[in-house]
């Protein structure tokens, strides 16, 4: 079998085309464009059963960055498992929130909760060279892929921390960023079988109305941030007015602001507490 025959069969079977490719590449450890200028080339017996058992796997629905091990975030290549939940774009809209927030009111001790795979405080790290910056998560096998990922793309740059949300960090901090989990009971059921049964649970579920653990992080954060500091947290959808009430009844006297993401969602909400 040569490349033409694999993405051929990709095309016309239950695979995307672009799962294929992306399936071929890794395979082959090329790119796109090598795929073109080599469509004759012809697989080894290893790398044919090697493509064909990934695609298999695609077939029963995992997702294609667990089975290549990894995703694309911020211009960056993240290791990815099955331990850590696959990064979004909405939340590149989150990093980049957090750059102008910290630029505008000079934060640099910065906190992001929840980690997962680490991208957020990466991304942040890389942005914003003089600032401390920490990260927090309750899961060791998250931990484990978040370190792997610092460690090659913004070495000796973050801190990590097991723990539940902000337990084990003490504070002060200028700025929490906050991807946690907001789907709510009903969400859950109605969730694509490539998200339920591959990504993290406890990454996901946040409870009847999706804001019981973004209610535990508000509730620690009280009595952690600087007089002038902030948290920005990822929202589901739904959860515009939730939220902000929410923030506003254990942050009566701060700035709230509701941020939509590219698709004109609701999806962001930044707490500014005010001097």
């Amino acid at each position: 079998m040569n490349i033409h025959q694999v993405l051929q069969n990709g095309r016309f079977s239950c695979h995307s085309l672009l799962n294929t490719r992306l399936l071929l590449q890794h395979t082959l450890g090329v790119d796109h464009s090598y795929l073109i200028a080599h469509d004759d080339q012809e697989l080894t017996p290893v790398q044919e059963q090697t493509v064909l058992a990934y695609l298999a796997r695609a077939a029963q629905g995992e997702p294609i960055p667990y089975i290549i091990g990894r995703a694309p975030f911020y211009g960056m290549a993240l290791h990815v498992s099955p331990a850590v939940l696959i990064p979004r774009p909405e939340t590149e809209q989150l990093v980049e929130t957090a750059v102008s927030l910290a630029k505008s009111h000079n934060y640099t001790d910065i906190v992001d909760v929840g980690t997962g795979s680490g991208c957020i405080p990466i991304a942040l790290a890389r942005e914003l060279l003089p600032a401390k910056i920490e990260a927090a998560d309750v899961s060791a096998e998250a931990l484990i892929v978040a370190r792997r990922n610092a460690a090659e793309l913004a070495p000796g740059r973050i801190t990590f921390y097991q723990g539940n949300l902000l337990d084990p960090i003490s504070g002060p901090i200028d700025l929490i960023t906050a991807n946690l989990p907001y789907v709510t009971d009903h969400e859950w059921t109605m969730l694509d079988d490539g998200v339920k049964l591959y990504e993290p649970e406890l990454a996901l579920k946040g409870g009847s109305d999706g804001l019981d653990i973004i209610q535990e992080l508000l509730n620690q954060a009280t009595d952690k941030l600087t007089s002038d500091g902030a948290i920005l947290l990822e929202i589901g959808w739904k959860q515009g007015s939730s939220a902000v009430n929410l923030a506003e009844s254990l942050f009566p006297t701060a700035h709230i602001e509701l941020k939509q993401d590219y698709a004109q969602q609701d999806r962001f909400v930044i707490i500014q507490l005010q001097n």
